[in-house]
C-alpha cells in the first residue's frame, strides 16, 4: 500500500503522539484543517485556499489549509480548525467530514515579521467528492493538489515571492498554477516525516 494512500495515513495519524509546542500565556493559538480526499489513481489529494490579497497581512495570496484563530467562542483547537473551515469556504466539517486526528504543531514565523503563535493541523477525510464550496472575501480559490507528487517531488518547485519589501526565492509544492510555499510547505514536510522515517526536507 503506498504511503500516502488513504488507509496508510489514517493509522499513521492514529500511531503518532503529535509533539508538543510551548504556549506561553501572550502565544497566539490557531488551527486549520486539512482536508483530504482519495482518488481513483490510487492518490490522496489535499484541499488547500488561495487566500485573498489583503495590505497588512503576512500570508496575503499565499496557498494554506482553512483555518484561522482560536478564539474565546471556540471549545477547543478543533472547533477553531472546523468554524474556521466553514466560514472560509463553506465546508461543514462535522457534516462532510470524518476525523482523523492530530499532527505536529507548527511555530509561525512570517519573514520580517516578530509574530509568537502556534498553528495546529486537524485532518479530516472529505466523505463525499461532490461537497460544493462558497468562498468568504478571505479566499480567492480552492484547489485540490497531490500529495503522492509532493511526496515523490514531482510537483515540488521554487517560487520568486515578495518578503519584506524585497523578491526571495523559496521552495514550495506546485498546485495547479500556484505555489504552496512558506507555514503551509512546513506543514507538509512534517506531515510526509510523520508518514515516512526515511523521509529527508527538501
Amino acid at each position: 500500500m503506498s504511503i500516502i494512500h488513504i488507509d496508510r495515513i489514517k493509522q499513521s495519524i492514529l500511531d503518532h503522539s503529535p509533539r508538543q509546542v510551548p504556549v506561553r500565556k501572550q502565544t497566539r493559538q490557531a488551527a486549520v484543517s486539512v482536508v483530504l480526499r482519495p482518488n481513483a489513481q490510487n492518490d490522496t489529494e489535499a484541499l488547500f485556499i488561495l487566500r485573498a490579497k489583503k495590505d497588512g497581512d503576512p500570508w496575503s495570496g499565499h496557498m494554506a489549509f482553512p483555518g484561522g484563530h482560536l478564539e474565546d467562542k471556540d471549545a477547543s483547537l478543533r472547533h477553531a480548525a472546523e468554524r474556521e473551515t466553514h466560514e472560509e469556504i463553506g465546508l461543514d466539517l462535522v457534516v462532510h467530514g470524518a476525523f482523523i486526528g492530530q499532527i505536529d504543531p507548527v511555530q509561525a514565523n512570517p519573514r520580517g515579521r516578530d509574530l509568537d503563535m502556534v498553528v495546529t493541523p486537524f485532518v479530516y477525510e472529505l466523505k463525499q467528492h461532490d461537497v460544493q464550496f462558497a468562498p468568504n472575501y478571505e479566499v480567492a480559490d480552492v484547489l485540490w493538489g497531490s500529495l503522492r507528487d509532493m511526496y515523490t517531488g514531482d510537483s515540488h518547485t521554487t517560487g520568486q515571492f515578495m518578503v519584506g519589501g524585497e523578491r526571495v526565492s523559496y521552495p514550495g509544492y506546485g498546485v495547479g498554477d500556484e505555489i504552496v510555499w512558506g507555514l503551509t510547505y512546513r506543514m507538509l514536510d512534517l506531515f510526509f516525516a510523520m508518514l515516512d522515517p526515511n523521509w529527508i526536507e527538501r
